[in-house]
Formats: structure tokens, sequence, C-alpha cells
């Protein structure tokens, strides 16, 4: 019966014969309230026409009703209409044997609402650049992916898949690598890249046009970090670290030998001064740099002392070989002492402090989770809207949560005019929603229906790619 039903409705939907006078669209979205996250405001009773794959109009309904005759409509009555999420931060890696499960994460993206994401380096960059290709052609569903590809590292780094560099040559060959692979931006790190290396490529990179995106030496403060053009800092604790009058004076007893990894970061935690970093977030947003928090990694990092994930439904989607890079922090937590349990939570809920002291200095907020392989129970999907709930947690208004993901992440990669608003000329990533984001932040996760790139995907769909994404999870082995 519910078949039958399900047929009815998808007849009803279907082709609209071309009627002289109105323009043909693919598909009409009618009767939407459109909500504008820049101005914060929901426009009631909107249609919106879509062509191959762009919005091509947008209007009051009674009015696009007459001058577009569609091959699909879907009825938006009571419904919200909004862009599609971005996650500024992921990563698909875990080695060659975990390729296929990483892909079959793409597909878990779309049915959260995300249709954009930017991967972060890994070490399947092979890959991910070619589901890049794949997705842009309309070969495979998923998310619009941008990617840095491989990232830069010093000599022998923990992490890998790296391009390890050491000179400036070797940085300027790395460089010449990554712009043959037409990379989105370029991700730098500092578990063994020395300070005037790090400076170095964040420079040749700036001077060859590319977004910096980087894990920042201790060796150097924020600040030089962003006048050398640096464009993105990666998790919210370096700017904490910014925060501090002694930044620089930890950073060099660091370097010298004196103070461990673990030891400086709780020192710039403990000398964090809340005069001095408004002052200095100010200065930095005047460098122009940009910040990814990923402050519901963080919290999940800080926490895992305390919460047991394993019942949690999204674990489910997860192939095996995937959970199990989970283990090493499970287990490296398990191992901390009660001071480094408190002084994880301490952190964490300094973070919080300090997200609406780098709204209010006007430093962009960028909306990333850190979710993949390695960073246990943080979701490709749901990760995005606990982020976004972490935001507005923290003092941020759904709004400005909201502009952190569908305005600032088009904006910093360059795409600005294409994403980010329902209107003319936009990419037809579309989410409709059951209640409005303005005033609830979690109404992000009440979806009835995703338009990727023009094409309708309705809450049955939707649920559909779970499903098989459950059912392959199961069926995978590592």
């Amino acid at each position: 019966m519910k078949q039958l039903l399900a047929m009815a409705v998808a007849a009803a939907m279907a082709a609209t014969p071309a009627v002289a006078g109105r323009i043909s669209a693919d598909l009409l979205v009618r009767h939407a309230t459109v909500i504008d996250v820049a101005n914060g405001k929901a426009i009631t009773n909107q249609a919106i026409a879509i062509s191959g794959g762009k919005i091509v109009a947008v209007g009051q309904d009674a009015v696009m009703a007459r001058g577009y005759a569609s091959r699909q409509s879907v009825d938006a009555s009571g419904k919200f209409v909004m862009p599609g999420l971005w996650d500024m931060h992921v990563h698909f890696g875990g080695g060659n044997e975990l390729i296929e499960e990483n892909k079959d994460l793409l597909p878990i993206y779309v049915a959260y609402g995300v249709t954009t994401v930017r991967d972060a380096a890994a070490d399947i960059s092979e890959s991910v650049l070619a589901w890049r290709g794949e997705v842009a052609a309309g070969r495979l569903l998923g998310p619009t992916i941008f990617t840095s590809g491989p990232k830069l590292e010093g000599y022998m780094p923990l992490w890998k898949g790296t391009i390890e560099v050491g000179t400036p040559a070797e940085v300027d060959a790395a460089l010449d690598r990554l712009q043959g692979m037409k990379v989105d931006f370029v991700k730098i790190t500092d578990n063994t890249l020395k300070p005037e290396i790090f400076e170095y490529a964040v420079r040749a990179a700036t001077a060859r046009g590319l977004k910096t995106s980087a894990h920042t030496p201790f060796a150097l403060t924020i600040e030089q970090a962003a006048k050398d053009g640096l464009s993105s800092v990666e998790h919210l604790d370096y700017l904490i670290k910014a925060g501090s009058p002694q930044e620089a004076a930890i950073g060099a007893e660091y370097v010298a030998g004196k103070l461990s990894y673990g030891e400086a970061s709780d020192r710039f935690v403990d000398t964090f001064d809340p005069a001095y970093a408004k002052t200095e977030y100010k200065r930095l947003a005047k460098l122009g740099i940009y910040v990814t928090p990923t402050l519901n990694m963080s919290r999940i990092l800080a926490y895992l002392d305390g919460e047991d994930h394993r019942s949690d439904p999204a674990l489910a989607l997860i192939g095996p070989g995937l959970r199990k890079t989970y283990e090493w922090r499970v287990e490296r937590a398990a191992k901390a002492t009660p001071a480094q349990i408190a002084a994880r939570h301490k952190e964490y809920e300094l973070s919080v402090k300090v997200l609406p002291m780098l709204r209010d200095a006007r430093i962009p907020i960028l909306a990333g989770t850190d979710a993949g392989y390695l960073n246990s129970f943080n979701y490709p999907g749901q990760g995005l809207h606990d982020e976004l709930q972490r935001y507005v947690e923290a003092g941020l208004t759904p709004r400005e949560a909201l502009a952190s993901s569908v305005i600032n992440g088009p904006r910093f990669l360059g795409h600005a005019e294409q994403y980010g608003a329902i209107a003319k000329g936009r990419v037809a990533d579309v989410l409709l929603l059951d209640s409005n984001p303005l005033t609830d932040i979690a109404a992000t996760r009440q979806i009835r229906g995703v338009v990727l790139k023009g094409r309708w995907l309705g809450r049955d769909r939707l649920d559909a790619l779970l499903a098989q994404a459950r059912e392959k999870a199961g069926m995978v082995t590592p």
C-alpha cells in the first residue's frame, strides 16, 4: 500500500506539459519559505525554478507558477528552504584498504544535507581527487569536494600520505606537484616541519594565489603566520594560544625542550588573558585570517573519559575498518591521568568562551567537523549539525552558525557568487526543512528533502541512502 501511495505521489509531481508563454524548468519548488541566511530573513510563499543544476529564478509563488512550467514540482507548503550545508574540515583516509569505506561516506553526507565538503588532507588523495571529478561530472552521488590533496609536512612525520619538505627548493617542487593536481588549497601541518620552512611554504603558496590552511608551529605566533599570508587556522586551540600574552615565550620554551607539547598547550590555557585576546583577535581579523574551530571534535575528545558512544545510532553507518581507527583515541583517553582529564575539560570550557570572542572580533568562522578516520565518534554528516549546535550553545545566533557554513565556506574558497543563497544563478544545492533554522538551529536536522545540483532527493530517497550505508557497514570487512 505504501509503495502504491509513493507511486501516486511521484506521478502527481511528475512531468508538467509545456504551456505556451511559460519557461520550461527542470524543477519547481513551490510555496516555500526561503531562508535568507545573509540577512536573517524568512521570505514566505516563494517558488524556486531550477534548470541545469542552477537556480534560474526565485519569486512569489503565484507569479512563478504563471511564468514557469516544470518537469517536476515539489510542494514545500509549510516548509523552509535554505542553501545546502558546507563542512569545511573533513578527512578521507586510513590507507588504501579503506578507500571503499571512505567512498561509502559520500552519500551519508548528502543524506544529512551536507552538499559540499572541504577535504583537509589525508593519505588517499588520488582517490579523493578522482571522486571530486566524478561528483562534478554527475557520475558519483556525493557532496561537491574541495581538497588540498596531500599536505606539506617535515621529514618523517607522524601522519601518512604527506609530502615531506625541509628546504625551500623542496617546498617549490611540492607546490608544483600540488598545482599539477589542481588542488583547491594547500594544507600545512607542524608535526616535524621546521618553523622557517613553514613560513616559506605559506609565503610561496600565497604568492602563487593559493589559499593555505594550517596547524601552526608553537615556535611561531599566530600573528606571525597571518602576516606571512596564512588563510585559515584549523582548530580553535590555536586561537587560545594566540590569546596568551606569553604565546611567544611559551613557544620558545617548547622549542628549547623545556616543555612537552601537552605542557605547552596547558600553559597557553592557563595564561589566556581575555583582555589581551580581545585586542589580538582584532589584529588577526585585520590580517584576514579565518578559523575552523572543530569545536564538536574538541568536546568529544575532552569527554571521552566519561561518555560511552558504543550505542550511537550514527556509528552503524561507519564501516568496520574506519570504526577500528577510532580505537587509538579511545585507548589514549583511557590512559589519561586525572590531571590530564581535568586539563582537557578546562581547555574545552575555555574554547566555548573563546568562540564568541572571535565572532565579536570579526574573525570569520568556518564550520568544520574534522570528521573522518581516526577522529572517534565524530560522524560524517551528523557531525556538521552537532558542530552548529555547539556554536549556538557557545553564544552564536542560529543565523551566525548557519553563515559559518553556507556563507563563509564558499567565500573562503572563492565561490561566494555561486553558493550561499537561494537566488538566481546560484548552484541548486538546496535543503527543504520542516522548521525554521533561524529560530532553532536544530531545524537543520529536520530535512524533508535535498536538491543536489538540481536533482531532487526526497525523504524516502535520503532514508534509503542511510539504509544502504548501514547495510554496507555491516557487510564490509576491514
